[in-house]
C-alpha cells in the first residue's frame, strides 16, 4: 500500500438490525476476519434495512472496504482524540419541538 494511494476490497458481511426497546443498534459483522483500521470506510451494498418495532433483523449482503493511505492513516491517528472529544459535546433538553 502507497502512502497516498487507497486499496479497496470487497467482503461477505451479516447487517443486524435491532427496533426493540431495550436496544437500538446496527451492526455490521465482516464474515472474512478482514480487520478495520483507523482511517478506513466500510458501504454496506444494498437496499436500506428496515426492522419493524419489537424484532431483530439480519441479512447478508457484501461490503466494500476502502482503505486509508498510508498518510490518512497517519492524520487519524494524530488527530482522532481530538474528534472523539466533540462526541462528549452533547446535552439533553426537556423541550418538545413540534
Amino acid at each position: 500500500m502507497g502512502f497516498f494511494t487507497r486499496e479497496t476490497e470487497k467482503a461477505p458481511c451479516t447487517v443486524e438490525i435491532s427496533h426493540k426497546f431495550e436496544s437500538l443498534h446496527a451492526h455490521v459483522r465482516l464474515n472474512n476476519g478482514a480487520v478495520i483500521e483507523p482511517g478506513d470506510t466500510v458501504q454496506v451494498q444494498g437496499p436500506e434495512i428496515m426492522a419493524p418495532f419489537g424484532e431483530i433483523v439480519q441479512e447478508d449482503r457484501e461490503a466494500i472496504i476502502i482503505r486509508a493511505s498510508g498518510f490518512e492513516r497517519l492524520w487519524t491517528r494524530l488527530t482522532g482524540n481530538f474528534e472523539v472529544m466533540e462526541l462528549c459535546e452533547f446535552s439533553f433538553s426537556e423541550e418538545v419541538k413540534l
